[in-house]
């Protein structure tokens, strides 16, 4: 490298044109070419087998990753497919439950309105019998009451005081046969 400076210098002393770079100096050239081959060899001694191995290494752990990731997405996608799956059999177990519970009130329902039904029926005629029975209780109170005004009628027509069970059993055997006609 000296030397080219040097030559450049006495050159330049001499009195020849002024270098250009597009001048060609051989010398330049020459060791240009023998630093570049130099460098060559020891990038491809030393550096570039490291370099290779780092990118092995790095395109080997992209292919692991890349093969997680890809058994990752279709764990992923198992794991959807069987919530939609279990999301579905839920839904339907819930309207059958619901349906169940529907059948069951309606039931339930019907049932409750079957015994109301029943307890009025009931109630109505355990009413009319009451009323019934005191239907024939005044009746009877009030046959007797006959009985009792038509005897004391009859006994003041009369005057005296007929036997008094007599009398009963007559006028009552009496309205009993009025009864019977009507």
């Amino acid at each position: 490298m000296t030397n080219m400076l040097l030559l450049l210098a006495q050159e330049a002393e001499a009195g020849a044109h002024p270098p250009t770079p597009f001048a060609v100096n051989t010398g330049l050239v020459l060791w240009t070419w023998i630093v570049f081959v130099a460098l060559l060899v020891l990038l491809k001694r030393f550096a570039y087998p490291a370099i290779l191995k780092a990118t092995e290494d790095r395109e080997r752990t992209i292919a692991r990753q890349l093969e997680e990731a890809e058994k990752a997405n279709s764990e992923a996608k198992k794991l959807l497919d069987e919530n939609r799956r279990l999301l579905t059999d839920a839904r339907t177990q819930a309207q059958a439950m619901m349906a169940e519970a529907k059948s069951a009130a309606e039931k339930e329902r019907t049932v409750a309105i079957e015994k109301t039904r029943q307890e009025q029926d009931d109630l109505l005629a355990r009413a009319r019998r009451d009323i019934s029975e005191e239907r024939e209780k005044a009746v009877q109170q009030l046959r007797r009451e006959a009985v009792d005004l038509s005897l004391a009628a009859a006994a003041k027509l009369i005057g005296q005081r007929l036997d008094a069970a007599q009398d009963r059993s007559l006028v009552e055997g009496y309205l009993a046969s009025l009864e019977k006609a009507n």
